[in-house]
């Protein structure tokens, strides 16, 4: 399909305004299947189909190849009322939504490759550099067995991360590469506490060939000539849409935790729960704490998106902070839906209450490597007292300043 008729076909792009408001319009029914949706370890392909079909898909994807090419911002709002219904949902939502920006770094062989055919096709991923590798001519065969690949049961494609080395085997980028689904083998284990129903399974690579051209770097940031809304760093954009999800989640809990307290009456006094002033309390130092995460990353979407579109890269020392500032929220969203469900008493640890799954989720959700607030205040303490930051995170160089 020509690049012409694909931008004809999606002119009438949905506003920001229309796109959330799709995505709150799922909530009802994503936490009406949330169970069933834990229970069977994955996803359904309906739920999927209907993603795609509201355009969630899209909002990252570069208008050249049928997206909607919007702000980061407007895909984080979609996720945030998604995780409001279905924690799983929400996830594979954010992961096999947010690999279609990706596609703004990559060279326009490898768009072709992928949305050549068909610009609906969506991509899974698993980043950690598990991997083994040797160039060869235009590229490299790649072997290895990479683990929790969210949603990988509904991307033909898969982005797989790598450490590249120099000649003395010093590490000297991060990438990752495209592999596509026939050549790669998903491998069911993925049974865990929470966020269950994400269908996080492994992938498995033996010697494929992946041409040079499909990868990319993940720490090496530097201009180009990108569209705007491909300046931003990989991390933020990943990150931030991680984070995302994870209010989303946390927001969910705080809806449900305040349609049980406004019918639940305390079985040793006979008061309504409403009255209580710990209830009160716990339901909103906890909703202060979700909101400030909302604000938080919308907010470094708003002041990074001042470079963008004036063609600037967001500084070192912007980057350096906005990686905790994102960090946080998982932390802090782990501790809002904590306060709710010490409040719910013994009811809250049947498996029928949807707060203990969310619980669950969120701390599953809070250990993803994006939400890790220790190592994170840690790196940026250090840079603001002038030590060397950690290869490979930030940029190739080994001690970018």
């Amino acid at each position: 399909m020509s690049t012409a008729i694909k931008q004809d076909i999606h002119k009438d792009n949905p506003t920001e305004e229309t796109l959330v408001e799709r995505a709150k319009a799922f909530v009802p029914m994503l936490r009406e299947r949330a169970a069933e949706i834990e229970k069977n370890r994955a996803v359904p392909a309906d739920i999927i189909a209907a993603f795609r079909e509201a355009g969630f898909f899209r909002i990252l994807q570069p208008a050249r190849w049928g997206g909607y090419e919007m702000n980061p911002s407007v895909f984080y709002k979609v996720l945030m009322e998604l995780g409001r219904g279905c924690s799983s949902s929400a996830w594979n939502a954010m992961i096999l939504g947010v690999h279609t920006w990706e596609f703004g770094l990559l060279d326009s062989r490898a768009c072709e490759d992928v949305w050549g055919k068909d610009d609906s096709v969506i991509v899974a991923s698993s980043y950690p550099p598990v991997g083994t590798y040797r160039r060869v001519d235009g590229g490299y065969i790649v072997s290895g067995r990479w683990p929790t690949s969210s949603g990988t049961d509904h991307g033909q494609w898969a982005f797989l991360g790598m450490t590249l080395k120099a000649e003395d085997g010093t590490p000297n980028d991060r990438i990752a590469m495209l592999v596509p689904r026939s050549d790669y083998k998903i491998i069911d284990d993925w049974h865990v506490f929470g966020l269950a129903g994400t269908g996080s399974k492994s992938v498995e690579v033996k010697d494929a060939f992946v041409p040079e051209y499909r990868a990319h770097s993940t720490v090496d940031y530097r201009m180009s000539d990108r569209g705007d809304m491909y300046l931003y760093s990989f991390q933020q954009v990943f990150y931030s849409a991680v984070s995302s999800s994870i209010i989303g989640m946390a927001q969910g809990a705080v809806d449900e935790f305040i349609r049980q307290m406004r019918t639940r009456v305390n079985s040793s006094n006979g008061v309504r729960a409403a009255l209580s002033p710990y209830v009160k309390d716990r339901l909103g130092n906890a909703q202060a704490r979700v909101r400030s995460s909302r604000a938080r990353i919308l907010h470094i979407a708003q002041e990074t998106t001042r470079y963008v579109e004036s063609r600037q890269l967001v500084p070192l020392s912007e980057r350096v902070a906005i990686n905790l500032d994102i960090a946080r929220v998982g932390r802090e969203c782990e501790e809002a839906v904590m306060l709710l469900f010490k409040a719910t008493s013994a009811r809250g640890i049947y498996l029928d209450n949807p707060l203990q799954r969310t619980l669950r989720d969120v701390i599953a959700a809070s250990n993803h490597i994006t939400q890790n607030a220790d190592d994170t205040a840690g790196i940026l303490g250090g840079y603001l007292l002038g030590e060397p930051l950690p290869p490979m995170l930030f940029s190739r160089d080994p001690s970018p300043q």
